[in-house]
């Protein structure tokens, strides 16, 4: 999900002058200058599901297992595990070497408090804790789950890469409460976070840090096998308007541009200085959530009715232009090529659109001329451009809509409101999340049916079939059996209407040939190198 980006004057003035193109100015040899997708807003990635922080908290903080590139959990911080009594005893180990950033030890202790404070503020933890009995630290290098009932994500937990991530921390950090952050940033990753050189809205800096130890063996892949670093720094500068981040990768004055806009890839592809890539295959999945307690989307037959109106190929042509390499639709509840996508119960998406059709289905579903309150959020472009589409079907359709154009933040704030329309509520809005929080229903929050409970995301599904299946796939043994639940799942979705699949797009980023070394997932820095 994205966090709203702040073009606070002074940022926009620093990022603008920091990006000017100096003419044959030398690269540092030992600094990779960087261009977030926007400003660090964040610094505990436990509080916060934005990605920005997510990337920032996979340099600076550990996990004890990290994802492969076939989503698969691998030991990260751990040396291994073993599993007894029939599936419900876990027994970690914790490498040797480990060290925080301060120079204290890791130990076991530290990060079962960091577990349990992460668990309060992620769907797969709350499960992996409603599954324990009980959470120990028997020694400094031992972690301990005894189990109410066999739990086999427990690896999978511990090392998702979906935000939020299960970031380890001192104990003293760890029993912070979870929803409010941390008051330092202590971690045993890769990168120590510099805070003195923090210039909000404009600039953060990392350092290597030396005492830590990449895990031996396996090769380096999303944020799995051993993490070496080439760099003394990695210095991020947000810069928002992407010409002005165009000329910067292009003049050599950036190295790596995480975010690179569609529109800029024609003069950034015939540059033969600078490489432009999709690393991370599960793209973007965008969607039209509605407000399943309001009028009139709280009518199922009025949500099914919609989706035979909604071009997804139209949505993200929108703002992905002539890339149609960058499209994947049509988009279900999984991201397509991965392992439990399929097409099943697809058909109200495919085909000629019909909004004189879907018109009629509306009126005869109920829809009594009630306002329809879509709140867009105008500081993500992307955004903007497929609800203007939205918006257009919507009124074809015979929608009364209200199009309310407004800033993230103020989005954000408006959506947590359950009133009526008439009392400053919402009927929909277009947000778009990355394809690894949608790759199962572990993490697939806009999946969920719990409705108005105080976890449930904004729009307030209720759906007990979604929920009974979700917990289904939990106690699933093998892939085989999961796909089957996933594609249960997806059938029963095309019937409640959780939200509405506008399509997927890929996301690709931009660096300078005298890189190598990036690797395939969201952005990460260890493993890059100048290689001139």
């Amino acid at each position: 999900m994205p966090t709203r980006r702040r073009l606070l004057a002074t940022g926009l003035a620093s990022g603008a002058a920091l990006a000017c193109p100096s003419i044959g100015r030398p690269q540092s040899q030992t600094t990779l200058k960087v261009i977030p997708q926007i400003d660090l807003g964040i610094l505990d990635p436990i509080t916060t599901p934005a990605y920005v922080t997510r990337n920032y908290g996979y340099m600076v903080f550990d996990t004890l297992y990290g994802m492969d590139a076939n989503y698969k959990p691998t030991p990260q911080m751990v040396e291994g595990h073993l599993v007894e009594d029939d599936g419900k005893q876990w027994t970690l180990r914790l490498r040797d070497g480990l060290r925080w950033h301060d120079g204290e030890p890791v130990l076991a202790r530290d990060c079962a408090a960091s577990i349990r404070r992460w668990a309060k503020r992620d769907p797969l933890g709350e499960a992996l804790m409603a599954a324990t009995d009980e959470l120990s630290a028997p020694d400094d290098r031992t972690i301990r789950f005894r189990l109410k009932r066999p739990f086999a994500l427990l690896p999978d937990a511990l090392g998702k890469a979906p935000s939020p991530m299960p970031a380890m921390m001192p104990q003293r950090l760890a029993e912070t409460d979870p929803f409010k952050p941390v008051t330092e940033i202590i971690g045993s990753g890769p990168f120590r976070f510099l805070p003195d050189e923090r210039v909000a809205g404009a600039h953060n800096a990392f350092a290597r840090f030396d005492a830590y130890q990449p895990r031996q063996g396996g090769a380096p892949t999303w944020t799995a096998g051993p993490k070496i670093v080439h760099f003394d720094r990695v210095e991020w500068t947000t810069i928002p308007d992407p010409a002005t981040a165009s000329a910067a990768i292009l003049s050599g004055e950036q190295d790596y541009w995480e975010v690179a806009v569609h529109d800029t890839l024609p003069i950034l592809r015939r540059n033969p200085n600078v490489t432009t890539a999709v690393t991370d295959p599960t793209g973007n999945c965008t969607m039209l959530r509605a407000n399943h307690l309001q009028p009139p989307f709280n009518n199922p037959a009025i949500r099914r009715a919609l989706l035979y109106a909604i071009d997804q190929n139209a949505c993200m042509q929108s703002f992905v232009g002539d890339n149609p390499e960058m499209i994947a639709t049509p988009l279900g509840t999984f991201p397509p090529h991965t392992p439990l996508a399929s097409d099943v119960a697809l058909d109200p998406l495919l085909g000629p659109r019909d909004p004189a059709k879907v018109k009629e289905m509306i009126k005869a579903a109920g829809y009594n001329g009630e306002k329809v309150v879509f709140i867009v959020a105008s500081d993500y472009a992307f955004i903007k451009s497929m609800a203007d589409v939205v918006a257009d079907t919507m009124t074809r359709c015979g929608l009364n809509l209200d199009y309310v154009i407004t800033d993230w933040g103020t989005m954000l704030a408006r959506r947590a409101k359950k009133d009526p329309v008439e009392q400053g509520g919402w009927s929909c809005f277009a947000t778009s999340w990355a394809g690894l929080d949608h790759l199962t229903p572990a993490t697939h929050i806009a999946l969920r049916g719990n409705g108005d409970s105080p976890s449930s995301w904004p729009g307030w599904c209720v759906s007990p079939r979604l929920e009974s299946l979700r917990t289904a796939w939990f106690d699933a043994p093998d892939l085989p059996s999961q796909q089957a639940i996933a594609r249960d799942m997806q059938r029963q979705a095309m019937t409640d209407v959780p939200y509405t699949p506008l399509g997927q797009f890929l996301q690709p980023i931009a660096y300078r040939k005298t890189l190598t070394g990036v690797l395939p997932g969201f952005a990460t820095f260890w493993n890059i190198q100048r290689t001139g």
